[in-house]
């Protein structure tokens, strides 16, 4: 989901539609999901990715339905594939056959709505408005406007081994972090291994290392009028940062060159009491595939099955992954994309959703969340306190860039100081989302 997208071409022509859109409201042009739409005779399509097919196509069904019932319109749903998504889109964007709502995920929409290809939304007419996850909300915001609606998240948990905890005499989660670091000492001195690590965090992870760095007070970048400015070298960034550092080298034993990919993987093998994942990567690491290279293959039990647990990361806030939707420039039919977007999203959905083991996309859901499906409690909770990276169009050149990834690793080598490293990715970031 973070790969640079070309839409100069289909952004221009975007543009030249941009009266086709139109909109119901009187506030210059805003899409409202408010009031009545008559879609009699009128089918609009609507472009998700394949994860809501396999996982809660009830749910997109039962949208479609209410949405059919209160405008007269139909729907027609689209299931894209992540790897070839952006192509599609860029193309459809700079020709006339452009679907009326699409899927992306949280971190890459920031580019198009800089690039203005997808209509403003009226946010107050959306469910849960109010409450919408700032980790997903924050890619669909620019100069006060809103241009998507948060769809569903997942978030980053503390996965530990139950047994090694039982053994170094640990008998809850931590609560803190000061406690989650006495806890890794107590982990550490109870197995003795060479091989083994308290704590399991790969060098290049910078999704961590940054969760770090929002717990501090400290931030990436910020924009100050027109200009960004890289803020890594600030005094807080640095205190998170450095508490970040310090970690990986006391408890880690994880390749400092490496990033988080299969984490879930190397953990797995039982070499590590814990590490800091997507709640999924848990089962991911308890039963992995026989055929890593099938995705239809059996699942295989791996040494670490039935042994894992997972609470939210004391004191840490979490980068959400997720999607939001929004409606492009160029539909035709913008109203009733608003009025499918309504439903989709509502509470209602939202339910449907929970149920399906998926994190809603509004705290005030969260509670409910956690209640009704029990395998979502710690991922709710820890998606109460939430960061989204910089909202800038050109955010996905960093991640290309592998700026944080080459700053971290710069660190742990030892080539560059903290001090040098933070310095250097500063001027990188401003120069990258300035040009």
């Amino acid at each position: 989901m973070k790969r640079k997208i070309a839409v100069a071409a289909a952004l221009a022509a975007t543009l030249a539609g941009t009266a086709a859109c139109g909109g119901n409201s009187d506030d210059g042009g805003t899409t409202s999901a408010n009031g009545t739409v008559d879609g009699k005779g009128k089918t609009i399509k609507v472009w998700l990715m394949v994860d809501a097919q396999s996982g809660w196509k009830d749910v997109v069904d039962d949208a479609g339905k209410r949405f059919t019932a209160a405008t007269g319109a139909n729907v027609t749903v689209e299931y894209q594939q992540w790897a070839n998504v952006l192509t599609k889109l860029d193309a459809s964007l700079a020709g006339s056959d452009v679907p009326d709502v699409v899927e992306l995920g949280n971190t890459q929409f920031p580019k198009y709505v800089a690039n203005q290809a997808f209509a403003e939304l009226d946010k107050k007419s959306f469910e849960n408005s109010d409450t919408w996850l700032p980790g997903l909300s924050g890619a669909c915001e620019s100069d006060g406007k809103t241009y998507c609606v948060p769809y569903y998240a997942g978030s980053r948990v503390l996965i530990y081994r139950k047994d090694l905890f039982e053994k170094a005499g640990i008998t809850a989660a931590p609560k803190t972090y000061d406690e989650f670091l006495a806890d890794a000492d107590k982990v550490q001195a109870a197995n003795k291994d060479a091989k083994f690590g308290a704590v399991y965090m790969p060098g290049r992870y910078w999704y961590a290392a940054m969760s770090w760095v929002k717990a501090n007070g400290g931030d990436i970048a910020k924009k100050d009028g027109d200009k960004w400015t890289g803020t890594l070298s600030t005094p807080e960034s640095q205190a998170g940062l450095q508490k970040w550092v310090d970690l990986v080298k006391k408890y880690s034993k994880a390749d400092v060159t490496k990033d988080e990919a299969d984490q879930y993987l190397v953990f797995s093998q039982a070499n590590a009491g814990m590490f800091y994942g997507n709640g999924w990567e848990q089962g991911s690491a308890e039963e992995v595939r026989k055929d890593p290279n099938d995705p239809n293959s059996a699942l295989v039990p791996t040494k670490v099955k039935g042994k894992l647990a997972a609470a939210p990361m004391p004191g840490i806030p979490s980068l959400l992954g997720g999607s939001n939707v929004g409606v492009p420039l160029k539909s035709k039919n913008a109203d009733l994309a608003a009025q499918w977007i309504k439903y989709f999203t509502d509470s209602t959905s939202m339910k449907g959703l929970i149920k399906a083991s998926a994190l809603p996309n509004a705290t005030a859901l969260l509670d409910t969340a956690a209640t009704e499906n029990p395998k979502l409690a710690v991922g709710a909770e820890a998606a109460k306190n939430s960061w989204a990276v910089p909202n800038s169009g050109k955010w996905a050149d960093v991640e290309k860039a592998n700026i944080l990834q080459n700053m971290l690793s710069d660190i742990l080598t030892g080539k560059k100081s903290l001090a040098d490293a933070t310095t250097a990715a500063d001027e990188q970031i401003a120069k990258t989302l300035n040009g």
